[in-house]
């Protein structure tokens, strides 16, 4: 039988929740004012955290796509090769605002850009406890799962680097919180939520999931006539969101559709060739990782406890539609692409809502509370242990540098395998050897070299550190190395124009293949840079200086891409 409680009078349903049927002290006016400063302080705390550490103690460099979006925010645009402009935006306005202060503070612009990121972090968990708050009446436990979501790696990865997520969440997260409102009769809050569903999919198109996970809400609760009318409203928000990038693809044949439908096909075929559940597989582990084992545990719990057939609320059915199938959506998807850990991220808003409320119910009513509560004290300390490592690495790196193998020419950074943080050290310092190489070439000749990488990502972390911002380019495409870019679409551009860079030097940060070596006159031996900290490797890159670009008609079946 369906769980039930007192009925409130501002619902027209039956509340289906699960907590304090009696009431008690966690309803009273008093600790809901008390939970919510308690909320708010410790979003602020965490804030303010964070800009205090990219501002006075960076541990990190930019990421390659961190640098890749800004170099997007210096040629703003309606869109991108294979985002929406959201992002660019944001670090473009962020850039002009404090650029010049972080460049005082911290010698470079990175904590600028990043600054987009803490704000959207601050959004993310003001929405979630609103969100718990409006569907549980319950302030404590909206308290609970700003407090947890603290301890979530992924949470705090958030809140440092600015990716498309950050911003794409906040807007899921604050369209569901104005869906709520919505169908709480606050009808202007339809627009609300189409302006989040339209800005969401300038960060990132997953936002597309959204409205259809309302509309099968809506087909299945079948609450209210009004909600179609509303429906109409989200969609709007769709066309809203999707013109500017519908109008940059129109000028440029559009390449994002081929590039998505392009993706999906070739590891289509190759998960095919390879045969699956082997996705499944890494889809689960991934989340398991992602999650600490314990709360994805939890949220699966959640999604059959919370169930519609069983909970006939409808906020609870709403986090549930907005979460629940969208999971299993990732989840079956897997099997033909595995996909990134962050793709279900936005399942999480509504879902880790849950997955703390179902723990909640089994450590007041549930048959072996303290079992849970030590599973959960492990996890959060877990959670904590994994949070200050990411943000202070030098602490733990040469303790797990004693349980690997010793660099070899093999494997230059053996710690890459247990720190993923490796990967965000060393750009500044490898910046810092290809300007000294920049200028020894540039005094030689007379003529500062073509800087160039191999991969789609490396030109703009190039160019941001590397002294006065150099033109920087991907010779991906005729290295047989890459996939397509935005950088095939800013002209000129060695692949696209070779004739305007014949005879230059290029200096190459990659490996390149043998096929690539008719293209110029001649090619010195390669130099290996090697970034490491406290006698640790951490970052190792192969650098090729190449003299007199004789073009690519000199390389066999090479076709200019755009």
């Amino acid at each position: 039988m369906p769980l039930s409680r007192p009925y409130l009078p501002h619902r027209d349903s039956i509340y289906t929740s699960t907590f304090l049927s009696d009431g008690g002290p966690s309803f009273a006016p008093g600790f809901s004012r008390q939970a919510g400063r308690l909320a708010a302080g410790l979003i602020f705390l965490s804030t303010f955290l964070t800009v205090l550490y990219q501002w006075w103690t960076p541990a990190h460099d930019l990421t390659p796509d961190e640098a890749h979006y800004w170099d997007w925010s210096r040629h703003l645009d309606w869109s991108y090769y294979s985002k929406g402009p959201l992002v660019a935006w944001l670090i473009r306005v962020a850039d002009v605002l404090l650029g010049d202060w972080s460049v005082a503070w911290t010698g470079d612009r990175a904590a600028a850009i990043r600054f987009p990121a803490a704000l959207c972090h601050a959004a993310v968990l003001a929405g979630c406890y609103l969100l718990t708050c409006r569907v549980f009446q319950f302030p404590r436990l909206a308290l609970w799962v700003v407090f947890v979501s603290l301890m979530v790696p992924l949470v705090r990865i958030g809140a440092l680097l600015i990716t498309i997520d950050p911003p794409f969440l906040a807007c899921w997260c604050w369209a569901l919180l104005m869906v709520l409102q919505a169908l709480d009769g606050r009808r202007l809050a339809w627009w609300g939520a189409a302006i989040f569903i339209a800005l969401g999919i300038l960060a990132k198109y997953t936002m597309l999931l959204f409205p259809a996970a309302i509309t099968l809400f809506v087909l299945c609760h079948r609450r209210r006539p009004d909600a179609f009318r509303g429906l109409i409203i989200l969609y709007l928000g769709v066309v809203m969101g999707s013109l500017p990038i519908l109008y940059w693809n129109a000028q440029h044949d559009w390449v994002t559709f081929r590039h998505v439908l392009g993706q999906v096909a070739a590891v289509g075929q190759q998960q095919t060739s390879r045969g699956q559940p082997f996705g499944l597989l890494l889809f689960l582990g991934g989340q398991l990782g992602t999650l600490f084992g314990f709360w994805l545990l939890a949220f699966l719990a959640a999604a059959w406890f919370f169930r519609p057939s069983r909970c006939r609320d409808y906020p609870l059915q709403l986090l549930w539609w907005t979460s629940v199938p969208l999971w299993l959506f990732f989840a079956a998807a897997s099997l033909i692409k595995p996909g990134q850990p962050n793709w279900p991220a936005p399942t999480y808003i509504a879902g880790f809502i849950l997955a703390v409320a179902w723990f909640y119910h089994q450590l007041t009513r549930g048959p072996y509370p303290r079992l849970l509560a030590s599973l959960a004290a492990v996890n959060l300390a877990l959670g904590l242990a994994a949070v200050l490592m990411l943000h202070f690495p030098q602490t733990y790196r040469p303790v797990l540098a004693r349980w690997l193998p010793p660099p070899s020419p093999h494997q230059p950074t053996p710690i890459r395998k247990l720190d993923p943080t490796a990967r965000l050290a060393g750009w500044k310092s490898l910046a810092a050897y290809l300007d000294q190489l920049r200028e020894q070439i540039a005094q030689r000749h007379g003529q500062a070299p073509i800087l160039c990488g191999t991969y789609w990502n490396q030109p703009g972390i190039l160019r941001f550190y590397c002294q006065g911002h150099p033109d920087t380019y991907t010779i991906g495409i005729p290295n047989r190395s890459d996939r397509h870019s935005q950088y095939d679409f800013w002209r000129p551009n060695p692949v696209s124009d070779p004739e305007l860079f014949h005879g230059r030097t290029f200096l190459i940060v990659g490996d390149i293949g043998p096929h690539l070596l008719p293209a110029f006159e001649k090619v010195e031996p390669p130099l290996r840079f090697t970034h490491s900290e406290e006698g640790i490797p951490l970052q190792s890159w192969t650098i090729w200086i190449a003299h007199g670009f004789r073009g690519w008609k000199h390389l066999p079946s090479f076709q200019v891409p755009y």
